[in-house]
């Protein structure tokens, strides 16, 4: 099944604008970005239970909603599934009640055959006497996702459906729920704030900010190109960095950082690179920069570029990996909080270097792992 999604509007609710617009298509869009950005309002506008004040909402080729013309479906003739947050499963009906709850204007045999069909898809088949409180977390979302997708909906909406679920939990039912989605071939628009469950679900991902779309992009993309710093901090990008480019060329920059100079590569289908003495911020993944032995050979030119060294001031252990925070020998006020870079590194080469002990390190940085931003 596949569906076409538009959406633009624009809504003024209780001092909050909401200005926004994006299209979707097949696979699942993620609406990502920070508690109160407007991403809940947006999927209830999409459903019909809020009503903009000017835009147009198309799914489907069918308008859903035009202000210029008048048009606003009502909910219940929209044909989409919505699985709320936390569910919101009616806990006075059976689990088979509640998959059959959106079927209930159907003709009885064809409603019985479509629950049934659904619950048998979904591993539900021998739960349906059961009630809400007596399932299991992952039970009580596919009971859910049942209800949903028992109407035949053009689209899925998901409203955080996994955010009132402890990690252990939330990461198994993000697992169980891609494989759902994907099973059915279901186009679905998923709302969160949590990255990695935006990036696991999401084919595109649509990043909101105080009631705006600062970009929509594939998932790979908005990793590695960020649209923006704005963008960056919102993704939760660390060593977000500013210097000044000294040169240019289609291929390569230099840059001065912190009384460094840093060669970065530019991929070949970039924009054009800035120019000299523009003033630039990049970021560096932490895990990137790579530690240089102390009981190896001399760094060689040819496999470490961009050598710089510096001190371990903090660190922290976060089970697999340890972070460090790692300040420059160069003189002058440090790029970051008391520091200049995160560097991350597994546990087992922490310990095979003593780093707890072994704080003066030279590290290298690739020339490809710095990123520019866009101004």
């Amino acid at each position: 099944m596949s569906a076409r999604v538009d959406v633009q509007i624009r809504l003024v609710l209780n001092g909050f604008t909401l200005d926004v617009a994006w299209t979707a298509g097949d696979g699942v869009s993620v609406l990502f970005g920070p508690s109160g950005s407007g991403k809940t309002l947006t999927l209830q506008c999409l459903a019909g239970l809020v009503r903009p004040e000017s835009g147009r909402i198309v799914v489907d080729g069918r308008v859903l909603f035009d202000g210029a013309t008048g048009v606003h479906v009502p909910p219940q003739a929209r044909r989409l599934g919505y699985v709320f947050q936390g569910y919101a499963l009616f806990p006075h009906l059976t689990v088979r009640a509640n998959v059959a709850f959106g079927l209930r204007r159907r003709p009885v045999a064809e409603r019985d055959q479509r629950t049934a069909e659904v619950m048998e898809r979904l591993g539900l088949a021998d739960l349906g006497g059961r009630y809400p409180r007596e399932l299991s977390g992952g039970q009580r979302q596919r009971v859910a996702l049942g209800r949903a997708l028992a109407i035949e909906p053009a689209l899925v909406l998901l409203d955080e459906p996994l955010s009132a679920l402890d990690l252990p939990l939330r990461r198994a039912l993000r697992d169980e729920l891609q494989a759902i989605l994907a099973d059915w071939s279901m186009p679905a628009v998923l709302v969160t704030h949590d990255f990695s469950e935006a990036y696991q679900l999401g084919d595109r991902v649509v990043i909101y900010e105080a009631g705006r779309v600062r970009q929509a992009a594939s998932r790979g993309e908005l990793l590695w190109q960020p649209a923006s710093e704005s963008v960056a901090r919102i993704l939760g990008i660390r060593n977000l960095l500013r210097g000044t480019v000294i040169d240019a060329c289609p291929t390569h920059l230099r840059i001065a950082w912190r009384g460094q100079q840093l060669e970065v590569r530019i991929p070949p289908d970039r924009r054009a690179p800035p120019p000299a003495g523009s003033r630039v911020t990049f970021f560096v993944r932490p895990e990137d920069p790579r530690l240089i032995r102390k009981d190896g050979p001399p760094p060689d030119p040819a496999h470490h570029t961009n050598i710089l060294s510096g001190r371990v001031v903090r660190e922290m252990d976060r089970g697999v990996t340890w972070t460090l925070m790692v300040r420059l020998d160069t003189a002058g006020e440090p790029a970051q909080d008391g520091f200049d870079l995160e560097i991350d590194v597994p546990r087992f080469v922490y310990e095979m270097l003593r780093i707890r002990r072994e704080r003066s390190w030279q590290f290298s940085i690739h020339g490809g792992s710095l990123h520019i931003l866009p101004d």
